[in-house]
């Protein structure tokens, strides 16, 4: 179910085919295959492609080949009038290095020159770049390892790897422009990352920062300014699929039964209207109200939460995780990213990840690191295999997607996939395996209810954040690894350590023996914030390309060196690649 509207068109990739502009014999003689590579490689991306809200990705292709100034300045019309928000060059041919590039410096562009030699499409791509880097407008070199004949219309692996990257991180920086981070709310509990940074969103991501005040929740709760008719489905739904968990709160402090149904009630109308403050709602016109059908064209929100609303009212969980989830009462549809406590850093490094690979992200704490030694004196327990050198427990306060149970599949194997992937049966399981435990009155005094899981383990995960430090700016980590199950009575001693009503998951980072990757606590210690979020798969190299795009250098990560695609411009700034990416990142300032 396609269920979000925000205001844009969605970006297209569009393509230019570059070409030897010089008639009588030689543009003539290159005319079709040059515009065919550009068809191969629209029809290549929009068959491997989709953007996150599961539409069909659209590639559009200059009128014409590029021979020069004027059929360059046709295609930037072109693009500009069809919504193009990422720009691929293609030629397999000698072409005018800076006379036929694109110049606008805000859209993510990339050249692709065919490694073939009966025409230097290898030295055009050489002096294309040469003048992108010249006048200070970056570009991305695709050019493939082994030489392919003239007429060979096949795109090699490793150029296919690159096209990808380049797209889905381009598509990213598109889809975020124009869009709104929706603060409801303002700084939770002294949280650096919800202090919001106007000038990150707006000079790095092309975003605009919307606040609104949690008593605007309160507001529409007690005048009604939401569907009843959509409520009264969602309450009977979450009655029907939401099981309540254990109470561990003390006898004297426990709510009634009918204190506990009416914090149900609470929550749903509060997970209603938070998705309303996002995204709008036509039908509160109908019911008179047209401003609050609006919305705010919020891609990302956040919701302060604690303290000052925690201690009267339900808490955020609720409406945190189901909206954060792939599916709800609706049924499956885009998951949308709802940041805890209002860390809009880590909602940004949660819709890096979703503009990626479609999924629904999980928002964590990371918590705790767990020693081999401190497992064994506390549980008796020898920790071997993947957890032999010890593990990361990472757990939220009640608010990750239910995806994150891992209950969903591909060949067999625990996931969290993208949202159109995802089957009614899988959406179900997650929902059976999420229990909601009501709010330990002790952290939140208003009660609510927290989501309740223990992921599956054996699934590759890749946990990101955004830092802002001063001096320097936005700084990303990103540390790929896999999630790991413990023996139950493990499981069970090291949560109730803790509190058994949020949901965990334990978390194993591949480790490269040097840095903040030397072992499993160096990765606990470097990492610059209390949460972070992570998603399905390794994408640590896509999140890298989209971080260049962006000008955010990586301060930490463990991605393979060969998988590592940052403009050209970025190889000019010394041998170190991530003193490189600081300099490059330095140099050029934020994107827009």
């Amino acid at each position: 179910m396609k269920h979000k509207n925000l205001i844009g068109q969605l970006p297209k990739i569009g393509i230019r085919p570059t070409i030897d502009g010089r008639l009588d014999g030689v543009r003539e003689s290159l005319e079709e295959i040059t515009m065919q590579m550009a068809k191969n490689a629209a029809a290549f991306l929009e068959e491997n492609l989709r953007h996150a809200d599961g539409s069909k990705l659209e590639c559009v292709i200059s009128d014409s080949c590029i021979g020069g100034v004027a059929e360059a300045a046709a295609s930037a019309d072109k693009f500009a009038k069809e919504g193009v928000g990422v720009s691929l060059t293609v030629t397999p041919c000698w072409c005018y290095g800076s006379e036929t590039i694109d110049m606008d410096p805000t859209i993510p562009k990339a050249i692709w020159g065919f490694n073939g030699t009966e025409r230097p499409g290898a030295v055009y791509l050489a002096a294309a770049l040469a003048g992108h880097n010249q006048k200070g407008i970056p570009a991305f070199s695709i050019y493939g390892r082994d030489v392919q004949d003239s007429g060979d219309t096949t795109i090699p692996d490793d150029v296919q790897e690159k096209l990808l990257r380049f797209a889905r991180a381009g598509l990213a920086v598109a889809t975020m422009k124009g869009k709104s981070y929706l603060s409801m709310g303002a700084v939770s509990m002294g949280i650096a990352g919800s202090i919001i940074d106007a000038n990150f969103f707006e000079s790095f991501l092309g975003m605009r920062c919307e606040n609104v005040d949690m008593s605007e929740f309160t507001r529409r709760i007690e005048e009604e300014i939401y569907d009843k008719d959509e409520y009264e489905k969602a309450l009977a739904w979450t009655k029907e699929n939401c099981k309540e968990g254990k109470d561990y709160n003390p006898e004297d402090r426990k709510k009634t039964r009918e204190e506990l149904d009416k914090d149900w009630e609470f929550v749903v109308k509060m997970a209603l209207i938070g998705r309303d403050l996002m995204i709008g709602n036509p039908k509160l016109k109908e019911l008179g109200y047209g401003e609050e059908a609006l919305g705010r064209n919020a891609i990302i929100s956040g919701f302060q939460g604690q303290r000052q609303w925690t201690d009267h009212f339900p808490n955020g969980d609720f409406m945190e995780a189901i909206l954060t989830s792939s599916f709800d009462w609706n049924g499956i549809r885009q998951p949308f990213m709802v940041a805890t406590e209002n860390d809009s850093l880590n909602g940004v490094s949660m819709l890096f990840g979703h503009l990626i690979n479609g999924a629904a992200q999980i928002f964590s704490d990371v918590r705790t690191y767990w020693s081999p030694d401190s497992v064994k004196r506390v549980t008796g327990h020898e920790l071997t295999g993947d957890a032999k050198n010890g593990f990361i427990h990472l757990i939220n306060s009640g608010a990750s997607a239910l995806d994150g149970s891992g209950e969903q599949s591909i060949y067999g194997k625990p996931a969290m996939k993208a949202w159109w992937d995802i089957k009614e049966e899988e959406a179900q399981k997650c929902l059976d395996n999420t229990t909601w435990g009501p709010g330990m009155l002790e952290y939140f005094r208003g009660g609510g209810y927290s989501s309740t899981f223990n992921t599956k383990g054996g699934m590759p995960v890749t946990m990101c954040r955004i830092n802002i430090v001063k001096g320097i700016g936005p700084v990303l980590q990103i540390a790929e690894g896999k999630t790991i199950d413990l023996p139950e009575n493990v499981h069970d001693t090291l949560v109730e350590r803790t509190n058994p009503t949020w949901p965990t998951t334990w978390f194993v980072p591949n480790l490269t023996g040097e840095g903040a990757f030397e072992d499993v606590y160096s990765v606990m210690a470097n990492w610059g914030a209390n949460h972070g979020a992570f998603t399905y798969g390794h994408i640590g190299a896509d999140l890298i390309t989209l971080a260049s795009m962006l000008r955010i250098p990586v301060n930490m990560h463990n991605v393979d060196k060969n998988k590592i695609f940052r403009p050209s411009a970025w190889a000019s700034f010394g041998m170190d690649k991530e003193g490189a990416d600081y300099r490059a990142c330095d140099t050029y300032g934020p994107l827009y």
